[in-house]
């Protein structure tokens, strides 16, 4: 072997054993750490946050309570005839309707007495006398009987929605003063009522 080849093989060998602890090291060092980006390159990652709402100024609804009420005054007659007369036109004071041969109070019937309760509270110098009426069918006992029950029907209703019990009577009428004098259906409707008539002190 002529000591070029010697040389080329010898060489060959040199490389090798450069060449192989290179590779071996390549293959087991971990790979290389990337470093973080920078923030101008990673747009930012959104994050949930908070937000407390406080009403500085609360709407106009809520301050009611801290300003003082509106107070609204009725002018209302000095006579008595005439105050029913304009509480009736005004729906102050409405007649409670019932059923035939019923005492008991139906959901209008209830509206009715509510408005009223509600004017009697906010008028509590005048009181009140409730009339109790039936349609001419049935003996005058029963019927008067019946209307009684419905005068005290009412009554009853409306001290349950605050009216003082003393500032109220009640009278039964019976058949004896129809609103409507016709022997018809809807006459009788009419006739089927507790009455509310405002009284003085």
């Amino acid at each position: 072997m002529s000591k070029v080849v010697k040389g080329f093989i010898c060489g060959l060998v040199i490389i090798a054993f450069v060449l192989v602890p290179a590779c071996r090291s390549k293959k087991t060092t971990p790979p290389k750490v990337v470093p973080a980006e920078t923030a101008e390159s990673v747009p930012p990652i959104p994050t949930m946050t908070t937000t407390e709402t406080r009403v500085t100024n609360p709407p106009d609804f809520v301050q009611t309570e801290t300003q003082s009420p509106r107070v609204t005054t009725e002018n209302l007659p000095a006579d008595i005839e005439e105050l029913n007369r304009v509480a009736q036109q005004r729906g102050y004071l409405q007649d409670a309707f019932f059923a035939y041969d019923e005492s008991t109070l139906s959901t209008d019937a209830q509206s009715a007495l509510t408005a009223a309760a509600n004017w009697l509270k906010r008028n509590a110098q005048y009181n009140l006398l409730i009339e109790g009426h039936c349609d001419e069918r049935g003996t005058e006992q029963y019927n008067l009987a019946l209307g009684d029950r419905r005068a005290n029907t009412a009554k009853e209703y409306l001290m349950t929605l605050g009216v003082d019990g003393s500032r109220m009577r009640t009278v039964s009428y019976g058949e004896e003063r129809p609103f409507d004098p016709a022997h018809t259906e809807s006459a009788w409707v009419k006739n089927r009522r507790a009455h509310l008539v405002i009284v003085g002190r």
